[in-house]
């Protein structure tokens, strides 16, 4: 347990009410020093007090007490409900470090959780996704993971590495009076935790979107609506729209939420050959954009003869998800669908006037996939359950025991960095200082 005590604002500045948390074991003292009560022998009950220091009036406060080790950190804890006022906030900032608490760090109260055996470190990072969520789904997926929906999963494949690593171990060091039961069972048992390792991957790769958004690239030629297109999916005028052909020199990137999912779309510029230095950029920009989508929206102007932009855009977005958008249906159509287009998804649309949307919005979430069961969407957390799963085939593999107990072994390792028993304390550091002051 932390020797030095930390307080921090948990709540954003300027508001009617600030939380001051605490942590550690000057909180007794200090919620002493404060209310000139003893309010840590009542833990759990909100009491109203007046807050004073050196014979000052500090603030009429709702004071909450929570003793170690039932608390979130897992030490002597102390909440101060004030008014939000800068001037109270800064008086008792100044009361707390008189009592000898330092003002704490990014997530330091989190990482003391992780550290005193409270959260798993997969938990302690869905604190952080939960407050990140933009989405429903996403906070959904955060709290399922918070509550170690993910942590059961993995020490559930943890017991059958252990069972078979444990029979390995008995067979090497006593081989004369091992049963050839436990090689018989050790395929099967590593099996089985290969193909959960494998669903849980698979799970992960869909819960991604949870996490980061649906990543989809709006493609066309210049002019042909993209950005009114993103403006009208937004809801909003995001996106500078105007009648002269390359107005977009950048990628532009906005969330979206369909059915409580998040989609990331990004506006492009058009597509053509060009000897504007900013123009070409831009171009680069979207073939990046491009590398990292997860689908594309592919633009044709209905309002003029259809040109060379079919077979390119095709050729462009081959390989991932892609849908075809005849634009500027409010205008009487140069074209109709042709040939080339059977067999794909195809809808008309208007940004002016609205027609298609609603379809074009089904459509996106069809492309994104099923994704409401997904709790797997921390890329770090991807890597490690695919070296395990790279180890445990390799398991099966061995030519011998020492081998297999080896990659088991090892595949245990690549286990304990989701969950913090073998990870490395400068991925701690890394994970913890993405976090918020306070949480």
């Amino acid at each position: 347990m932390m020797q030095d005590s930390i307080y921090a604002l948990s709540t954003p500045a300027g508001g009617a009410i600030a939380l001051i948390r605490a942590s550690g074991p000057l909180c007794a003292d200090a919620v002493r020093g404060l209310t000139g009560r003893a309010l840590m022998n009542n833990p759990r009950y909100m009491t109203r007090a007046v807050l004073t220091w050196e014979g000052s009036v500090i603030d009429e406060a709702m004071v909450v007490c929570f003793c170690a080790p039932k608390s979130y950190t897992g030490e002597d804890m102390l909440e101060l409900h004030c008014h939000g006022s800068k001037a109270v906030i800064k008086k008792v900032f100044a009361a707390l470090e008189q009592c000898g608490l330092r003002p704490a760090e990014p997530g330091e109260f989190t990482r003391r959780a992780f550290l005193n055996g409270k959260l798993d470190l997969s938990q302690a990072e869905a604190v952080m996704d939960i407050i990140q969520a933009e989405a429903d789904q996403s906070a959904r997926a955060a709290l399922d993971q918070l509550q170690g929906r993910l942590s059961h999963e993995i020490q559930a494949i943890e017991q059958m590495l252990y069972e078979a690593l444990s029979g390995i171990s008995a067979a090497i060091d006593y081989p004369d009076e091992m049963d050839e039961d436990v090689f018989f069972s050790l395929p099967g048992t590593l099996t089985t935790a290969r193909d959960r390792l494998s669903e849980l991957i698979e799970q992960g790769m869909q819960g991604r979107v949870l996490r980061e958004g649906f990543r989809v690239v709006l493609l066309g030629a210049p002019n042909v609506g993209k950005s009114s297109l993103l403006n009208a999916l937004l809801g909003y005028d995001r996106a500078i729209v105007t009648a002269q052909a390359g107005t977009t020199r950048d990628t532009l990137e906005e969330t979206l939420l369909l059915d409580g999912y998040p989609f990331l779309l990004t506006d492009t510029a058009g597509l053509r050959q060009s000897e504007d230095d900013a123009e070409r950029e831009g171009i680069a920009r979207t073939e990046r954009a491009l590398d990292g989508a997860d689908a594309a929206l592919l633009l044709l102007d209905g309002s003029v003869p259809l040109q060379e932009d079919l077979e390119e855009l095709l050729v462009r977005t081959e390989g991932i998800k892609s849908l075809l958008l005849r634009t500027k249906i409010d205008i009487p159509s140069q074209w109709d669908w042709n040939e080339l287009l059977k067999g794909r998804k195809c809808l008309d649309i208007s940004a002016k006037t609205g027609e298609g949307l609603q379809a074009l919005r089904e459509a996106l979430v069809l492309m994104a996939g099923p994704l409401a069961d997904a709790y797997v969407t921390n890329r770090r957390h991807i890597k490690a359950l695919k070296q395990a799963q790279l180890s445990v085939e390799q398991a099966l593999i061995a030519q011998d025991a020492d081998c297999a107990s080896t990659d088991i072994r090892d595949a245990l390792v690549s286990l304990g960095e989701i969950t913090g028993s073998t990870v490395d304390d400068q991925v701690i550091e890394q994970i913890f200082a993405r976090f918020c002051v306070g949480k």
